[in-house]
C-alpha cells in the first residue's frame, strides 16, 4: 500500500523528457523494452507473491518447531517489530491515496515508509526466530516483489502527480534521511497531522494484529503442540 490505490507502472524507466529534443527511435524502443520487462516481472511477482507466503508460513513453523525460541532474541526482536509498526501506522494516517501526493511526516524522510515498515517487522521476526533460512526467504520475496511494485507505483505516481519528479530528487526511495530539507517550502518535514480516521480506513491495525499472533506463536504455539502431541500418546 503506496500512495495510490491502484495497479500502476515503473518509475525511473520514463524520466521526463523537457528540453532534451527528439528522442532517437532505439533509445525509445529500449525504454519501451524495459518497461515491458518490469511490467512482466510484476505480474509474475503477483503470481507467486502467495505461494511465497505459504513456504515463508512453512519454513516459520518448522523453525519454530525444531528449536525453542529464545527470550533474549524474542526481546530484541522487539527493537525492529515495534518500530515497523509504529512507522506504518504513522504513514498509514498521513497518506491520502489517489487525492494528493503525500511530502510530509514519513514521507518527508523516506517514499516508501510502508514498505519500509514491513522490511523492518520481518527482520525482527527472523531475528526472534534466529532463522537464517527465514531471514534468506523473507529478503528473497521482498526483493522479488517489492522491487517491480516500487518501480510501476512511481511511474504512476510520476504521471499522476508533476511534483512527483522534485520530490523524488529530494527524498530518498528508501532508506531515509534525517534531514528536514526534504519537506516543501513552508511545510515542516514532522507537520503532517495523523488521522486516526485513516488509519481505521487503511486497516493498518490489521499489521498489529498479525504482529500480535506472531509473538503469541513464538511463546505459546511450540509448548501447546508438544503438549497435544504427548496428550496423543
Amino acid at each position: 500500500m503506496t500512495q495510490l490505490g491502484t495497479q500502476p507502472d515503473s518509475p525511473q524507466l520514463n524520466p521526463p523528457q523537457e528540453d532534451r529534443g527528439p528522442q532517437p527511435a532505439a533509445a525509445g524502443s529500449s525504454v519501451a523494452g524495459v518497461q515491458d520487462w518490469m511490467a512482466r516481472w510484476q505480474r509474475a511477482a503477483r503470481r507467486i507473491r502467495v505461494p511465497l507466503g505459504f513456504l515463508t508460513a512453512a519454513l516459520y513453523l518448522f523453525e519454530l518447531w525444531r528449536r525453542a525460541p529464545q527470550p533474549a532474541a524474542v526481546a530484541w526482536s522487539l527493537a525492529l517489530v515495534l518500530p515497523g509498526l509504529a512507522l506504518r501506522g504513522y504513514a498509514a494516517g498521513c497518506v491520502k491515496k489517489n487525492r494528493e501526493l503525500t511530502v510530509t511526516g514519513p514521507y518527508a524522510h523516506t517514499r516508501n515508509p510502508l514498505y519500509l515498515g514491513s522490511m523492518l517487522i520481518a527482520a525482527g521476526f527472523a531475528l526472534a526466530l534466529l532463522s537464517w533460512p527465514v531471514a534468506l526467504v523473507l529478503a528473497i520475496g521482498f526483493g522479488v516483489i517489492y522491487v517491480p511494485v516500487i518501480a510501476l507505483e512511481e511511474r504512476f505516481l510520476r504521471a499522476a502527480f508533476p511534483e512527483f519528479e522534485q520530490y523524488c530528487r529530494r527524498v530518498p526511495r528508501l532508506i531515509p534521511w534525517l534531514s528536514t530539507e526534504a519537506s516543501p517550502k513552508g511545510q515542516s518535514a514532522n507537520g503532517a497531522a495523523f488521522s486516526f480516521a485513516l488509519y481505521l480506513k487503511h486497516r493498518e491495525y490489521n499489521a498489529v494484529l498479525g504482529a500480535a499472533l506472531l509473538y503469541l506463536s513464538l511463546l505459546f504455539l511450540r509448548p501447546a503442540l508438544g503438549a497435544l502431541l504427548n496428550g496423543m500418546r
